[in-house]
């Protein structure tokens, strides 16, 4: 076995658990992208997508040897989403920085407007009804109850919309991410991902923080002119 192969698979046991280092490591680079991301740093969706392509090994067990031995295609799912989204709120935040100082954060947070947040309402809505029935057909490679697939689905679904949100710049994002985050910890713990489910609830505390500072900032400072604007 290679070098790369070890650290690949390198584990650490923890009362009796193996836990896979790029499951922390993974989650690490989350927790800091989720840091960036309240601070409005542009180096936080580089820094999200390295933990996501970990990530996506860690859950996508089917491929991937884990001590699980099991399939979270919804956690998985969303790691490819969320690296679809960060290149956009990566590309997004670079072109409203350019009309900012070099010491200014890279947007001004604001509220989703009524309009938008019906539409991303009603994807959830309609998304997690979809997602739940095309996980359930694909089955979760152990007899999994219904109300798995609706769990997984609510979570894949929530993330997609508060990924989506925060490229936007929208207050929202935070809220979202609680109502994800009161689903996916006891998910988690439910399939033995430990380090994962400590990190969401430590990042649950870092969310509703979060949400004051974006919602602070929102009133106080000037809004955003868009891309297209910038361009025009």
């Amino acid at each position: 076995m290679s070098i790369l192969e070890r650290l690949f698979d390198a584990q650490l046991s923890i009362f009796g658990q193996q836990i896979l280092w790029r499951e922390i490591v993974g989650n690490a680079f989350g927790f800091a992208s989720a840091i960036g991301g309240l601070k409005r740093r542009i180096w936080a969706w580089p820094v999200g997508i390295i933990g996501n392509l970990l990530l996506f090994t860690v859950f996508f067990g089917v491929a991937f040897a884990t001590p699980q031995h099991d399939t979270l295609y919804g956690q998985a799912g969303r790691q490819v989403f969320f690296i679809v989204t960060s290149v956009y709120g990566w590309w997004r935040w670079s072109q409203i920085r350019k009309q900012r100082s070099a010491d200014a954060p890279a947007i001004t947070p604001r509220w989703a407007t009524a309009t938008e947040r019906l539409q991303y309402l009603v994807v959830w809505v309609g998304g997690v009804a979809l997602v739940q029935w095309v996980f359930a057909q694909i089955g979760a490679g152990f007899p999994a109850p219904r109300w798995y697939f609706w769990c997984d689905a609510w979570i894949f679904v929530g993330s997609m919309v508060a990924t989506y949100a925060m490229a936007r710049g929208w207050n929202d994002f935070w809220l979202a991410w609680i109502a994800v985050d009161l689903v996916g910890v006891p998910l988690l713990i439910h399939s033995h991902f430990y380090p994962s489910a400590v990190l969401f609830a430590i990042y649950g505390v870092l969310v509703v923080y979060g949400f004051f500072v974006w919602l602070k900032a929102s009133r106080t400072e000037a809004p955003d002119r868009e891309p297209s604007e910038l361009a025009a």
